[in-house]
């Protein structure tokens, strides 16, 4: 018999308490659920029923004793009737009308009885399952209190005192449409449009809100928030931990550029990648499967040059174990360090690999002491690291930095379970010709197969064609494999999540929301709010030089790097803004796009096709393209320093002494000097110095020798100097000549 496995927000829902408050108990019981999510196992049905009997039981014997403590307080405080006294005083009475008296008064002693006995049933307060059921609830409303501060709505009618107080979440995502969020609420869109009103916003019911504005109208109705970190969470399976197998480790190799790395999977996969990649340095991110002995190893290698940083960071994200590849006739390297800095915000061991130990320069125990400056002590030494010292060029060690990487799996008991529906990362992605589309990913979860509805990023579609690292069709791929498929709608981005989903209409729906939120999400960004810091960027602007880059390349992997890499030249006079980027050849589109911005276009390993060509001809539009990511760089480096002012700075020319004052009619005063030191030019700016202070400064007017107009006067001679615009000069005054040098300015 199939038993159908239940998330813990689906028991949750049975209980009666919030997901939050569920998960919370069972942490408390000692079981280790990751969220709301996780598989509800047998066993923590069971313990948190028998917690939650036990609060019905408390709650029912803590009512029990208010029940019977109420009613001794009202036995002690009932008066006694005392019937029999009262009739003996009647009957003692003197009787002088007879029988009817007597019955009067016994029957309005009757009423006045009844009366009190009445008002003290009256006062008695009924006690109902409804205050065991509200109590109850505060009881698992404190139990689920975490950080987030709880804000309860006013029950309506319909809901009765049961809705009153009870916590409710709903999940959302950044930019939902007011409609989305009433929907989530329950509530019609006209209450939360009419609730943004009070609060100030003009809203429609399509409009999209950012996350401060759903956080307040939800926490206005009375609801909790919890942020979805992507779109389609909910179309993801939990693997079952009966089904866990074990799987292969995802190993990055990482290290500085030249150090190895490439050479070293060339060995291992017995090919020549290095030979495909201009310049000899990996220009891609790829991934591999090799196998040792009865084991698989999957690779990721990682460009080592500088400008990969963020694709060395992405490496890490989806790693096991990283291998730093360090040269022993090198040493460690400032990219070195990052590698060692990304594998250790990823939280993933680190083998290091120290290369070409067959070189007659290689020191590998000065290597180690560096290492160890960098917290890497190796066992050699005493300390945790795994060091192996190994040459791609003859294999020595290689097999034992294998078995060192299968070590490390073991311990770590890497497992996936393969029942699910595939997950897991676009490695890389590009345009090819007659196949469209084709997407590296690596499946971490579960398994994907041929003709499987999948999104990618905001793209979606149904696999077409799955091959594997050696280009061998497959007809499907299972946990910590890498693969290429074919089959989207369009070329994700390296590193969007890939994941199979149930059917066509869910994967479009997805893709849609993702489409409108990345839509919204670069609206917002170019067109956010005013803010102080906004208007004074806006302020600065205006003196700002930019260059303008569009960017075409043959893989997602490379466009991202050079993206990164050139957005990041700038100063605070000078930048680049990239106003386009993609995968393939270079159109026509691009091409009027760059002639509208006054934008040059860059093309990574692309060409322009015939017709942009002829486009970029008749605008005058500037193509550069390049095979090498650095030489990109440098080119855009030069033409951002053609954009800065250059430093303009004074040289000293030469000093003339001021003796004799002549006053000329319709030109003004002339300075009588004679020239001590270097010389006076007749286009030189002077400065007029008096008993060692700055009086004036400017340009020469007139400039004679005799009577005589001169170009130049050299040291030893005298001349009249007349000054532009300034007659103020007198006796003994000094006139310095000074030329201003224009130097060109570089980024660094």
């Amino acid at each position: 018999m199939v038993v159908k496995t239940r998330r813990i927000y689906e028991v949750a829902r049975d209980f009666r308490v919030s997901s939050q408050a569920l998960v919370k108990i069972l942490k408390e019981l000692g079981f280790e659920p990751k969220s709301h999510m996780s598989v509800a196992t047998p066993e923590m049905i069971y313990a948190a029923n028998k917690k939650f009997a036990e609060e019905k039981k408390a709650a029912r014997q803590e009512m029990e004793q208010k029940k019977a403590a109420r009613a001794k307080k009202q036995v002690r405080e009932r008066p006694s009737p005392a019937p029999d006294a009262t009739i003996a005083g009647v009957s003692g009475m003197r009787v002088t009308g007879g029988g009817n008296m007597v019955t009067g008064v016994m029957r309005k002693l009757e009423r006045k009885k009844k009366k009190k006995e009445r008002k003290r049933k009256k006062d008695r307060r009924p006690i109902d399952g409804q205050e065991v059921s509200r109590s109850f609830k505060a009881t698992m409303a404190d139990l689920s209190a975490g950080k987030t501060k709880k804000k309860y709505r006013r029950a309506t009618a319909e809901e009765g005192e049961d809705g009153a107080g009870e916590a409710r979440t709903i999940k959302v995502n950044e930019f939902m449409s007011v409609n989305e969020l009433a929907n989530l609420m329950d509530l019609k869109a006209v209450d939360v449009i009419a609730k943004l009103l009070e609060l100030g916003m003009m809203a429609t019911i399509n409009q999209r809100l950012d996350m401060d504005t759903i956080e307040m109208v939800a926490a206005e109705f009375g609801f909790d928030t919890e942020t979805i970190t992507e779109i389609g969470e909910s179309a993801r399976e939990e693997e079952d931990s009966e089904h866990l197998q074990t799987r292969a480790p995802v190993v990055t190799v990482m290290g500085h550029v030249d150090h190895g790395k490439t050479s070293l999977l060339d060995y291992i996969r017995k090919t020549n990648v290095v030979a495909g990649e201009a310049g000899a340095i990996t220009q891609h991110v790829g991934a591999y499967e090799v196998s040792h002995g009865d084991k698989r190893i999957v690779f990721v290698d990682t460009p080592g040059h500088e400008a990969f940083t963020a694709m060395r960071a992405r490496g890490s994200q989806i790693t096991d174990i990283v291998v730093v590849v360090v040269a022993a006739d090198e040493g460690v390297k400032p990219q070195t360090v990052e590698a060692i800095d990304h594998s250790r915000a990823a939280g993933v061991p680190i083998i290091v690999g120290l290369s070409k130990i067959d070189k007659s320069e290689a020191n590998p125990d000065e290597v180690r002491a560096q290492l160890a400056a960098h917290n890497l002590n190796p066992e050699d030494w005493g300390g945790k690291t795994i060091t192996v010292e190994f040459s791609a060029k003859t294999g020595e060690g290689v097999d034992k930095l294998l078995d060192m990487i299968v070590l490390q799996a073991e311990l770590m008991d890497l497992r996936a379970d393969p029942s699910i529906r595939g997950r897991g990362v676009v490695v890389d992605a590009h345009l090819e010709k007659g196949r469209g589309p084709v997407a590296t990913v690596l499946i971490q979860k579960g398994t994907c197969s041929i003709g499987d509805p999948i999104v990618a990023g905001t793209f979606s579609g149904r696999i077409r064609t799955v091959t594997n690292d050696r280009m061998e069709r497959i007809e499907k791929v299972g946990p910590a494999t890498p693969a290429q498929i074919t089959g989207l709608s369009g070329v994700p981005q390296a590193g969007d999540t890939f994941m199979a989903v149930r059917s066509d209409h869910e994967a479009k729906e997805i893709t849609i929301k993702r489409g409108q939120i990345k839509r919204e999400y670069e609206y917002r960004r170019a067109h956010g709010p005013v803010s102080l810091e906004k208007i004074f960027d806006q302020i600065q602007e205006g003196q700002i030089k930019e260059v303008r880059l569009i960017i075409k390349g043959d893989v997602d992997g490379s466009v991202e790097v050079l993206s990164d890499t050139l957005g990041k030249i700038a100063t605070s006079e000078v930048k680049t803004n990239i106003i386009r980027r993609g995968v393939g050849a270079i159109t026509e589109s691009d091409v009027m796009l760059a002639a509208a911005s006054e934008a040059i276009i860059i093309g990574f390993q692309v060409s322009p096709d015939m017709r942009a060509r002829e486009t970029a001809r008749q605008e005058n539009v500037d193509i550069r393209r390049y095979n090498v990511i650095y030489e990109a760089e440098s080119d855009v480096k030069k033409a951002l320093e053609g954009l800065l002012s250059p430093e303009i700075s004074e040289k000293f020319v030469g000093l003339a002494e001021v003796r004799e004052i002549f006053k000329v009619p319709k030109i003004g005063i002339v300075a009588g000097t004679y020239v001590r030191e270097g010389r006076i030019g007749r286009k030189d700016k002077v400065r007029l110095v008096r008993d060692g202070k700055e009086i004036y400064t400017g340009h020469i007017a007139s400039l004679k020798r005799f009577k005589e107009d001169a170009r130049e006067v050299k040291e030893g001679f005298e001349c009249g100097i007349g000054i532009e615009n300034f007659n103020d000069i007198k006796v003994g005054d000094v006139i310095e000549a000074i030329e201003l040098v224009e130097t060109a300015r570089t980024l660094n």
